[in-house]
C-alpha cells in the first residue's frame, strides 16, 4: 500500500525530473554535478560548516562552468531528454536521503547491537507513513551497499562503520 509519504517523495522526483527537462542539457550537468558536488561533501568532511561551505563552492562553480559551456539549454528534442536524465538521477538522489534521514532507534541485546528504522519515537502520523512505505522499504538495502553510496546516501551512518 503507498502512503502519504510515498505519494509525496514520488511528486518531488517528478518535480527535479521536470526541472531537468525544462533546463535542457545543463539538466544533464546540474543532474550530474549535484551528485558529485553531495559526494564530495559528504566524503570530505564531517563538519558541517565545512560541508556547507564545499557545496555552495563547488556548486557556484559548477554553475559558472555550465553557463559558459552551455549557453543555449534547450535546442534540440535530445537536449531534452538528457536534461530528463539529470533531473531524474538528481530526483532519485533526493527522495533516496528524505526516506533514508529519519532517526534509527538502537538498542543493546544479548545478541549485540539491533537498529530499528524509523525511531518509534516519531509522532504516530508520520512513523506509520514512513515505517510503511514503499520507497524506504526497497532503500533500506543501502545499509548493506558499497561504502560509496553509504557515503552518498546515509554519510553519518557510513562513518559510524
Amino acid at each position: 500500500m503507498m502512503t502519504w509519504f510515498d505519494a509525496l517523495l514520488v511528486t518531488l522526483w517528478a518535480v527535479v525530473t521536470a526541472l531537468g527537462v525544462r533546463r535542457g542539457l545543463s539538466g544533464l550537468s546540474w543532474g550530474l554535478g549535484g551528485i558529485v558536488v553531495c559526494y564530495l561533501a559528504n566524503s570530505v568532511s564531517s563538519s558541517p560548516v565545512v560541508s556547507v561551505l564545499l557545496v555552495a563552492a563547488l556548486g557556484f562553480g559548477g554553475a559558472v562552468v555550465t553557463r559558459r559551456l552551455i549557453r543555449a539549454p534547450v535546442e534540440t528534442p535530445w537536449h531534452l531528454a538528457a536534461g530528463a536524465l539529470g533531473g531524474f538521477v538528481l530526483g532519485a538522489l533526493l527522495i533516496s536521503t528524505v526516506a533514508l534521514s529519519f532517526p534509527l532507534d538502537v538498542r543493546v541485546t544479548p545478541k549485540g547491537r539491533v537498529a530499528t528504522y524509523p525511531s518509534v519515537s516519531l509522532p504516530p502520523g508520520i512513523y506509520d507513513a514512513v515505517s510503511q512505505s514503499q520507497i524506504k522499504n526497497e532503500l533500506l538495502r543501502v545499509w548493506k551497499a558499497s561504502p560509496a553510496l553509504r557515503t552518498l546516501l546515509i554519510p553519518d551512518q557510513a562513518r559510524l562503520r
